[in-house]
């Protein structure tokens, strides 16, 4: 099963990998994680990749793609994998396809409305020691803004709020329309409502793979 999961900000991506992955066994491939992995080793690629973070600048479209096509080819992939973070644009979606044969299974795009994808991003907070993610309504921690495991005060990351987030969101919903037509067009692309609670959107996932 090769799966690609979609979505914007704050629309469940990291909830549904990690039930999916517990579920079919599969690798899970981000393509941040690939990118550390690289810088960290002081690869060829993650040399390249380092030069343009130290200056400010993003990581170009065909520096990321060499960096998927090594991972695809390590053998703890042959039987599929859950992927997010890539493709991004349309030319990666196309690099993709030929770095795959056959192409991918199934695109889950997780569409969230921006009410929701608000209220879960500016109720997030973040524990400073940890990392560990709560959330003011739905995952509160047991004492009013102090981290369950360290005992020290939570905080809101800066990007976190309202205006922050819906600028965000509309720049995602430009960015991601010609990487979903791809995979539309392809009859490979399924739509999942965002706004459910994450068993109710896992378990729409599911009968969708089951029906692959």
């Amino acid at each position: 099963m090769k799966l690609i999961l979609f979505g914007p900000p704050g629309a469940g991506k990291g909830t549904q990998a990690k039930l999916l992955i517990e579920k079919l066994r599969l690798p899970h491939i981000s393509t941040g994680d690939i990118l550390r992995s690289e810088v960290k080793n002081n690869t060829d690629l993650g040399k390249q990749a380092k030069s343009f973070m130290e200056a400010g600048k993003l990581v170009p479209d065909s520096l990321v793609t060499e960096m998927v096509r090594k991972r695809m080819q390590s053998p703890d992939l042959k039987n599929g994998f859950i992927l997010d973070g890539y493709p991004r644009t349309e030319a990666q979606a196309k690099a993709l396809d030929e770095i795959l044969e056959g192409g991918i299974d199934t695109a889950i795009y997780l569409a969230t409305s921006e009410q929701v994808v608000v209220q879960r991003l500016t109720g997030r907070r973040v524990c400073p020691k940890c990392g560990t993610n709560y959330h003011m309504t739905n995952m509160p921690p047991k004492n009013d803004m102090i981290c369950d495991q360290c005992q020290v005060e939570l905080f809101q990351r800066p990007d976190d709020n309202e205006a922050t987030v819906k600028n965000r969101l509309a720049v995602y919903l430009k960015e991601s329309s010609a990487v979903l037509d791809f995979y539309k067009n392809q009859g490979k692309l399924e739509h999942v409502s965002g706004d459910l609670d994450s068993e109710e959107v896992f378990n729409i996932i599911s009968k969708k793979i089951a029906a692959l």
